[in-house]
């Protein structure tokens, strides 16, 4: 399954002191082997945005030159508005880019890799599947972040339907 890589992995990956032993590090090396990773416009300019330096962000753009963006579509960020608007009236804050990861990845049947504890909460609501390095799937229940196992309160059927990404709930 392809992979659609948040922008907290790539920053882990393209610092300048990255660990080389760092398992994030290695997973992503992983999926860019494996021909797996994917990213999208907005993560991009995440990644980019804030470099001071003209030569560190040549260097990472030039880095980031071999990823094409998936394309978005008009529905991406429609259903990402619906994400956002179910999980804060659960209480369940996130930013707009986070929702759109979300929608791309339903749509594009992606799994999301990220660090991003978040998105442990977004995945009680909604219909997304958080990458897990094969390393660590034995014994999990499937948390990318720990302390969003603590947090599950809510059953499968809280959930959005993948068919009916605009439902939201009050």
């Amino acid at each position: 399954m392809m992979v659609l890589v948040d922008t907290c992995v790539w920053s882990l990956a393209l610092r300048r002191q990255r660990r080389a032993e760092d398992p994030v590090v290695r997973q992503l090396e992983a999926l860019i082997r494996d021909g797996r990773a994917q990213l999208i416009g907005p993560i991009r300019q995440e990644i980019l945005a804030g470099i001071a330096h003209k030569a560190q962000f040549d260097r990472i753009r030039a880095s980031l030159a071999a990823f094409p963006d998936l394309s978005l579509a008009e529905e991406d960020y429609e259903v990402a508005a619906s994400y956002y608007n179910l999980c804060r009236a659960k209480g369940i804050q996130g930013s707009n880019t986070d929702f759109l990861i979300c929608a791309v990845a339903v749509r594009h049947a992606l799994e999301i890799f990220t660090t991003d504890e978040d998105f442990g909460l977004f995945g009680r609501l909604l219909p997304i599947v958080l990458h897990r390095p094969p390393t660590s799937r034995a014994g999990s229940d499937g948390d990318i972040a720990p302390r969003a196992r603590e947090r599950r309160a809510h059953t499968a059927s809280d959930r959005v339907p993948p068919s009916d990404p605009s439902t939201t709930r009050p």
